[in-house]
């Protein structure tokens, strides 16, 4: 009796792993281009006469950069801002170094005032 209990408990285990497999290659909504034929085709022959296709696995969208701040410019800049990264990504998220600054010296905008008063 018990070997029965036991052959049917795993026959519904084993049915129930793959009932509810599901195969996630195949998409139930029908795909729909927001571009025309002749924009795509456009679009590539731009992408040919360039001579780059941002699709490509090879596709390296620095490969032209060029810098126009040296690396001690960039240093300088990372030092001066990396103690207000360490205050606002704290444990208090950078309150304490947030109300300790002094406010930057502009005027109140306030609600309903015209921009232009006569």
């Amino acid at each position: 009796m018990n070997r029965k209990i036991l052959a049917a408990a795993l026959v519904l285990i084993a049915s129930a792993g793959t009932a509810f497999a599901d195969d996630i290659t195949i998409d139930s909504k029908p795909f729909v281009s927001s571009l025309s034929r002749a924009q795509v085709q456009a679009e590539l022959q731009q992408f040919q006469r360039a001579g780059v296709n941002p699709w490509a696995q090879d596709y390296n969208p620095l490969q032209a950069f060029t810098g126009s701040k040296t690396r001690a410019q960039v240093t300088a800049e990372y030092l001066a801002t990396r103690a207000e990264v360490t205050a606002t990504t704290g444990e208090d998220s950078g309150a304490a170094w947030l109300a300790a600054r002094t406010p930057a010296a502009t005027a109140p905008v306030l609600a309903g005032q015209p921009v232009n008063a006569q």
